[in-house]
């Protein structure tokens, strides 16, 4: 007898198709230009069942916008007019997530609208709403081969832009699904004891703590092998997410989970030390796809119990083609308004990003935050069959109003973001075969779970 309510099994027709791509940092329409080789995408975009990104730019028409730029935002300043609504349902787009750290750029005027946009055209999202139990719950998408579910929340995002529920008389606060993280470092005992040394000699030090762990300006400090960041989810925002995903896949066939997170920095090839755990947990409560992005860079690839784990599919759409920002944004990097252009403050903002960080032993080259792939997910007889990797080039090299579409990458390009996916990979077990400029992975290569 089938356990309609406890049943986490996937349940769709033969043959349904996921895509999933990465950030969608768009400022304008990029499917009429001919020249940029964005059609070959955009066709196996469009065929699959569900196709899936994470849209980091707020849409409205700023001539009539009612809100402002505020005073706490994502990096920058993010926004595109309202033909980007047509423009992602004719790139195949019908299911995004709004939870991120630029969603609240705009205030929730921003948001609002942004939402409306989407919802003229027919595409579902999921981790924005009035209050948190509107952000976390599950959306759903009506597809040919089966419902699909959205649940979607941001690991990385601005203090105010958190959701928040009623509570007696108090109403519920509007913003983002957050799941907040606990920050520390880790540090070797001797580095701890000198650490220790140093509270001890402050004015107020604080006593009573842990042996193994010490706060030092509002940082805590504990001891391990390795040094370096951990980060300990809220178990509130656990319980909550995970209530969420088993809510979502009983009234749904297929349900992805979305997390946007950018820790522990741009400059890691690998996810924080939460994040697999958290993974297979959401998997385990019923998700069948699990994509993170955030980080501006692809992570490996983990299949667990048949269902697939993207640590971070990097960017999709990063065009900085853009001619709103903020006033707080020139300040940051000392521009005037009145002087400089948008495009000047973008390619001054731009010289110091991505920061790399000392602790990787090749520091990358800027070109790997635009390079990433999109990915198709094939199901038959309920279980994930194939997934294939489909390596893209965002023109890095290109001038600014050509650069950041995607393009299929040329076959060198495409077998060396391969590569390297292959060996972030393999710690997770996945085994990618590269064939003919595409990577394939097929379950049963890879190690089980």
């Amino acid at each position: 007898k089938f356990d309609y309510v406890g049943s986490t099994a996937t349940n769709v027709a033969d043959g349904f198709t996921m895509v999933a791509v990465g950030d969608l940092m768009m400022r304008r329409p990029v499917t009429t230009n001919q020249r940029n080789g964005l059609g070959q995408i955009v066709e196996r975009l469009r065929n699959a069942d569900v196709t899936f990104g994470n849209l980091e730019t707020n849409i409205f028409d700023i001539r009539a916008f009612k809100g402002s730029p505020q005073a706490e935002h994502g990096g920058s300043y993010h926004v595109g007019p309202p033909e980007l609504g047509p423009e992602l349902k004719t790139m195949g787009f019908n299911a995004l997530s709004l939870a991120n750290n630029h969603i609240l750029d705009w205030g929730l005027e921003g948001m609002r609208e942004t939402g409306r946009v989407l919802d003229q055209n027919g595409i579902i999202y999921a981790g924005v709403g009035e209050n948190l139990a509107h952000a976390g719950a599950a959306r759903y998408l009506e597809t040919a081969r089966g419902r699909v579910a959205l649940v979607s929340f941001a690991a990385t995002f601005t203090p105010m832009s958190r959701a928040g529920d009623p509570a007696g008389e108090a109403p519920g606060r509007p913003g983002l699904a957050a799941l907040r993280l606990a920050n520390s470092i880790v540090v070797k005992p001797e580095m701890l004891a000198c650490l220790k040394r140093i509270r001890n000699e402050l004015p107020d030090p604080l006593y009573g703590e842990e042996e193994d762990q010490v706060v030092l300006a509002g940082t805590t400090f504990k001891t391990g092998d390795i040094v370096g960041y951990s980060f300990e989810p809220n178990p509130q925002d656990v319980d909550d997410i995970l209530r969420n995903v088993r809510g979502g896949k009983q009234y749904a066939d297929f349900l992805i989970v979305s997390n946007h997170g950018h820790e522990p920095g741009e400059w890691s090839q690998e996810p924080p030390d939460y994040e697999q755990s958290l993974a297979r947990r959401l998997i385990d409560a019923g998700a069948d796809a699990y994509v993170g992005h955030g980080p501006h860079r692809l992570r490996g690839i983990e299949i667990y119990k048949g269902r697939p784990i993207f640590y971070s599919l990097g960017h999709f759409v990063f065009d900085n083609l853009q001619s709103v920002q903020g006033a707080d944004y020139f300040a940051q990097y000392r521009k005037d308004p009145r002087v400089d252009t948008v495009a000047e403050l973008l390619a001054e903002s731009m010289k110091d990003w991505p920061r790399v960080d000392a602790l990787e032993k090749e520091p990358p080259s800027k070109e790997v935050f635009y390079e990433s792939i999109f990915t198709i997910s094939r199901f038959e007889q309920n279980q994930l069959a194939e997934l294939r990797l489909f390596p893209v080039v965002l023109g890095y090299p290109e001038r600014l109003a050509n650069r950041g579409v995607p393009r299929l990458a040329p076959r060198p390009e495409a077998e060396a973001i391969l590569e390297r996916l292959r060996r972030l990979s393999e710690p997770f077990g996945t085994h990618i075969t590269i064939e003919d400029g595409v990577g394939i992975i097929r379950v049963s290569d890879s190690s089980p779970r």
